[in-house]
């Protein structure tokens, strides 16, 4: 047995069994002990931002973690986008960052760079394995440390030497960290301010939005207490059966007038919201003026658990409100819209769908439309660094095979990571993706006039068009082989999307919009 025997195997003895990769020279070794652990899926993808995103959406499915093998530090630097939107989501991801041989850094070859530092910024441990004897310990210790609470990504350095000479011992079982439930004193003092304010709001995020805890905020919706989500939410149950929160704007003015009056926000899973951005003279923190702020429930803790207590202290009924399933009567026809997409999905999605949200300013068609759609879950993009979409679906279509994965995607953002068409072929995952192409970058045309920019000129229109040319998507998406349709009508919509629904396997469907 060698260091990379011994690191897989401890992976798989811990449940990590799914592999996201890019490989380079210095961890051949890694790929090599593959054959030894049929455990252990490897996914090709190629380029790491794919294989970052794609361990991001089979974490938030499979709630364990992914690996990735990522080359050297410019390998790790190609997939930080998507680790920052892990990092937000939360998500456990276990990154293996080949590295030199412990002695061959000194001589700072090409490829040498301070991966440490590197990251720092987007892993929550990291750690580097500089001997044979210290790699099974060390990924029993990153196991553990991704899961947090709350979790997120780790970094597993394992230089080369340290992967190819021989490694002592069995595989390491690491001792999953638990939930704590949240003091009975926050509990109480939540309920205490609740009852004393004229217009309490309790917002709720990362676990707390999860389809076994949704059913406290239900409670006490039902009780009285509006209750909000984050603007973006790592995984959320929707549709039929499901209690649906309000979202939190993602303007912060509009935010705020909606807030007008709240007197009380009390915070389960999340913390204090806050503008995407900063405008001139417009605020930062989204809490009205002289709102009170308390803390139920921390990230790390265990919101379900108070959220439910939390119902009991104010006597709110057992059961709250949830959506009814109501399916749109009408097939859309017509020039087709971002409305109509969405009237289709949700005629055709069937139950337990995993939709992957990178839609950006097409995704309020299809969101409102599928609130009251068959169940399905939403993954969205947490850290606002799009072309997460393609890589999210790659990863649920691995953690859950038997479900149908649909990937909703603004163009723009499709051709950050549009790699990833080509692993959801070789792998043949059951994935429909779906690509808004109105060629701009329409939220920039908009944040353009937010910000007090002005209106865009010749220059700055360069800089926000995505034409000249079209991109031609159905000849991209074939050519990396996934069957592909072209729709400009809401009758070409609906009978690509429902033949979709109705087969397994990778589609790929541009809406022209």
């Amino acid at each position: 047995m060698n260091g990379a025997d011994a690191l897989i195997s401890t992976l798989v003895a811990n449940e990590v069994t799914a592999c996201f990769a890019n490989p380079g020279t210095s961890e051949m070794q890694f790929v090599a002990a593959l054959d030894g652990v049929p455990a252990m899926r490897p996914v090709l993808c190629q380029f790491e931002g794919v294989a970052t995103g794609a361990a991001d959406g089979y974490g938030r499915i499979a709630e364990k973690p992914a690996c990735t093998l990522l080359h050297l530090g410019p390998g790790y630097g190609n997939g930080v986008a998507n680790l920052h939107n892990a990092r937000r989501a939360f998500t456990p991801i276990v990154n293996v960052i080949g590295d030199h041989a412990t002695y061959h850094r000194q001589y700072d070859a090409p490829l040498n760079s301070d991966i440490a530092t590197l990251v720092k910024p987007n892993s929550i441990w990291a750690k580097s394995a500089d001997s044979p004897d210290a790699v099974a310990g060390l990924a029993a210790e990153a196991v553990a440390a991704s899961y947090g609470p709350p979790g997120g990504p780790v970094s597993l350095i394992l230089p080369a030497d340290s992967a190819w000479l021989p490694a002592k011992g069995e595989p390491v079982i690491a001792q999953k960290p638990v939930r704590p439930a949240p003091a009975g004193s926050a509990i109480e003092a939540a309920a205490k301010a609740i009852k004393a304010a004229k217009n309490p709001v309790v917002l709720i995020g990362g676990q707390a939005c999860l389809a076994p805890a949704l059913k406290a905020p239900a409670r006490l919706q039902a009780a009285g207490v509006t209750v909000y989500a984050d603007t973006f939410v790592a995984r959320q149950q929707r549709g039929a059966g499901a209690f649906a929160p309000k979202r939190m704007q993602y303007f912060g003015e509009a935010a705020l007038a909606e807030l007008a009056g709240v007197d009380l926000m009390v915070f389960a899973g999340t913390a204090m919201p806050v503008a995407f951005f900063a405008y001139p003279d417009r605020p930062s923190v989204l809490v009205p003026e002289g709102c009170s702020t308390l803390t139920l429930s921390e990230r790390s803790e265990d919101s379900a658990l108070g959220l439910d207590a939390l119902a009991d202290a104010l006597g709110a009924p057992k059961e709250g409100p949830v959506q009814p399933q109501t399916l749109p009567d009408a097939a859309p026809s017509g020039q087709l819209n971002a409305y109509h997409v969405g009237a289709s999905i949700a005629r055709h999605m069937p139950e337990g769908a995993i939709v992957c949200d990178d839609a950006v300013t097409s995704g309020a068609g299809v969101a409102a439309a599928a609130a009251t759609a068959r169940p399905h879950e939403v993954l969205a993009l947490t850290g606002g660094a799009i072309g997460i979409g393609l890589p999210l679906a790659i990863g649920a279509a691995v953690a859950a095979p038997d479900r149908k994965v649909l990937s909703l995607n603004g163009d723009g953002a499709a051709m950050y990571t549009v790699q990833a068409l080509w692993t959801m072929a070789r792998e043949n995952l059951d994935v429909t993706v779906v690509v808004f192409a109105n060629y701009t970058y329409r939220i920039l045309n908009i944040e353009m006039m937010r910000t007090g920019a002005g209106e865009a000129g010749p220059s700055a229109r360069k800089l926000l068009d995505l034409g000249d040319p079209n991109i031609d998507w159905v000849p991209l998406a074939k050519g990396l082989g996934l069957p592909a349709v072209s729709c400009s009508t809401g009758e070409d919509f609906e009978k690509a999307f429902a033949g979709a629904m109705a087969q397994k396997g990778p589609m790929f469907i541009e809406a022209r919009i």
